[in-house]
């Protein structure tokens, strides 16, 4: 029996009830042996045809790795089509495909700070260069060999990942995980994925244009805490700034720089004095002329007049709209290095908090981030008073916030010194200049040890996502291969990510369900309430499969046994893990629970609502079969 993903065709809605029941396509592809709602699926390989009948002759050819649905079965032959929608399109044969076990791809992530990684034929072969003692040597060899073009087959070696930066979210590729195996990695006996993928583009690409040294630039938008305590802080951002562009003044780099002004507060709707929550004091823009960008932060050093609702300011409301409402795309010509640089003296405000704008948490916000190439710096002024019990609180959630690839951009500055905050704005903004001049092959101001790893390798990462981008560079090409999720000589630095490739459809299901949840949660929260509490999230999962295509199970016994998707995948979903028992063990667990789905539910609406992350995998695909490489770190 074939094993497959899992796939929702489900009306694309966030309502569950009162919405119209759709007609049930006459024919649906075969489902998973021993799974409910989640269909057969397999992968074509190159140059696969497509016949109308079984004793028939070719009538078209598929794609290499078209994601194909299975309606039916015969000795050496499977029934297929593209779409669950539209039904069966024709027979391929059983040799032209191969099973996809698990609907997940694989994306590499940034190589800043790591090897290139390759693919070998073979898991054994994998294993054996991972377990060598001369693993060092023999990657450097291997890796020669790939610059010159020259890999021994003796090596096992079948492709390299780029030597840049692609993107997945900008410029989806299929590499399907075909295979995975759960180890531990042997230089640090920690958790670790060995993973069968194959790859393809997912479409022909014009020429690639070479990149121009000269036109590689930086934006910086500055989120600023504009509330009553930050004003000698703002002026010292002030000189730090004037320093940098007086630096700059004359050069090759001089218009390379850009900067935005993101403020914010807090809730004003409770302290109208506040004025704003918050507010774009200058959008992000190229400019030949810096003079407004200081004016407007000498501007920010008039501060609220009246205290905030507590201590913690509404920090991500400042951020998440730098990151959402900011041009990165200049107009259509992107800024190639991206950055936010926040600064605060206090804490974010937790997602339940009644003067929190948004619900999205620390690490769903830095995700969104990422997938846009936009890196956080955070410096954190550490004031003796008040708060000094909140430092503790404020320095683990902007640590999540403040993560790019394998490093983590937080600052804390001791006791909110004036000096050593100036001197750590400057040298953030220095080393983001020194991207451009090392782009250009100039030399830097910044030695690297004065830098430090974490922004060496932000400046490396940044120039390879340009590099990637601006060379229409693309996964390796039809090849299938063994490779690690963790990088094989430095297990610290995820060098493959696993994401479950999701339609639009399948992820309007997954909010739908989380509401539906969160709803019933709210008004459960007792420990006595909790077999009730279950016994209503079954009433409305079996409302939900009243519309056969809501593709729900009703037969589970966890919060997250509705979505078999999240079975058998490589990743714990808290929702899967959490049984009626579970649930009614404390009040402190279920606030945990409620408050994960609440974060998650934020991003997808925002997802669901962004038709940039959407991909067509075929020519007239439906729009609720539009695919999205999620993350699996927000997976319910």
């Amino acid at each position: 029996m074939i094993t497959a993903v899992k796939a929702f065709t489900l009306a694309f809605a966030l309502a569950v009830y009162g919405a119209p029941l759709v007609a049930q396509t006459p024919a649906r592809p075969l489902l998973v042996e021993g799974r409910k709602t989640v269909y057969q699926r397999v992968l074509t390989r190159p140059d696969a045809p497509r016949y109308t009948a079984t004793n028939g002759a070719p009538a078209a050819i598929y794609p290499a790795f078209q994601p194909l649905y299975v309606y039916a079965a015969e000795p050496g032959w499977y029934q297929v089509g593209r779409s669950i929608s539209s039904g069966p399109e024709g027979w391929v044969k059983a040799d032209s495909v191969v099973e996809w076990k698990q609907n997940i791809v694989a994306a590499f992530t940034n190589p800043a700070g790591r090897q290139r990684q390759v693919l070998f034929d073979t898991e054994a072969r994998l294993r054996a260069i991972m377990e060598d003692k001369t693993l060092p040597e023999m990657q450097q060899q291997i890796l020669g060999q790939v610059l010159a073009g020259s890999v021994s087959a003796e090596t096992g070696v079948v492709a390299a990942e780029p030597p840049v930066f692609v993107n997945i979210v900008d410029r989806l590729y299929l590499m399907p995980i075909l295979d995975f195996v759960q180890d531990l990695h042997p230089l640090n006996y920690e958790e670790n994925l060995l993973m069968k993928v194959a790859s393809v583009p997912l479409r022909e690409e014009t020429a690639a244009t070479p990149a121009k040294a000269d036109s590689f630039d930086v934006g910086i938008v500055f989120v600023f805490d504009t509330t009553s305590s930050m004003e000698p802080y703002i002026s010292r951002t002030q000189a730090a700034v004037e320093q940098v562009v007086r630096d700059m003044a004359g050069t090759g780099i001089g218009e390379r720089v850009n900067f935005g002004v993101v403020a914010f507060r807090d809730n004003n709707a409770v302290a109208p004095g506040l004025e704003y929550r918050t507010r774009t004091l200058l959008p992000l823009q190229r400019r030949s002329d810096q003079t407004p960008v200081l004016a407007t932060i000498r501007a920010a050093t008039r501060v609220a007049s009246v205290d905030s609702p507590g201590f913690n300011e509404d920090s991500l409301a400042g951020v998440e709209d730098a990151v959402d409402l900011t041009d990165w795309n200049g107009g259509g010509d992107p800024f190639d290095a991206r950055i936010v640089i926040l600064i605060t003296d206090a804490g974010p405000k937790e997602i339940n908090d009644p003067n929190a704008r948004s619900q999205i948490g620390a690490k769903e916000l830095q995700r969104a981030a990422q997938d846009k190439g936009v890196a956080i710096m955070t410096l954190h002024l550490k004031t003796p008073v008040p708060g000094e019990a909140q430092h503790a609180y404020a320095a683990r959630e902007y640590r999540d916030l403040s993560r790019f690839n394998n490093d983590t951009f937080y600052y804390g500055i001791e006791n909110g010194s004036p000096e050593a905050f100036e001197s750590t704005v400057h040298r953030l903004v220095t080393a983001m200049t020194d991207v451009i001049r090392e782009a250009r092959s100039e030399t830097p101001v910044l030695p690297a040890a004065q830098k430090g790893p974490e922004l060496v390798n932000l400046g490396l990462a940044m120039r390879l996502a340009w590099l990637g981008r601006t060379q229409g560079t693309e996964a390796p090409d039809v090849i299938e291969g063994w490779v690690s999720e963790k990088a094989i000589e430095d297990p610290a630095k995820l060098a493959i990510e696993p994401r479950l490739l999701v339609t639009k459809n399948e992820m309007a299901t997954m909010a739908d369900l989380l509401a539906q949840l969160l709803t019933l949660g709210e008004q459960a929260r007792g420990a006595e309430d909790a077999a009730s509490f279950f016994t209503q999230v079954r009433d409305v999962v079996a409302r939900m499969a009243q519309n056969p295509d809501r593709l729900v199970n009703t037969d589970s016994n966890t919060l997250g046994g509705a979505l078999e998707f999240l079975e058998d995948l490589p990743y714990e979903s808290q929702l899967m893990l959490t049984t009626e028992e579970r649930w009614a063990q404390s009040a402190m667990n279920r606030r945990q629970i409620l408050d994960g789905m609440r974060q998650k539910l934020v991003q997808y609406r925002k997802w669901l609502l962004n038709p940039d992350v959407w991909t067509p995998l075929f020519d007239g695909a439906p729009d609720g079969e539009y695919v999205f490489a999620m993350p699996f770190d927000v997976l319910p």
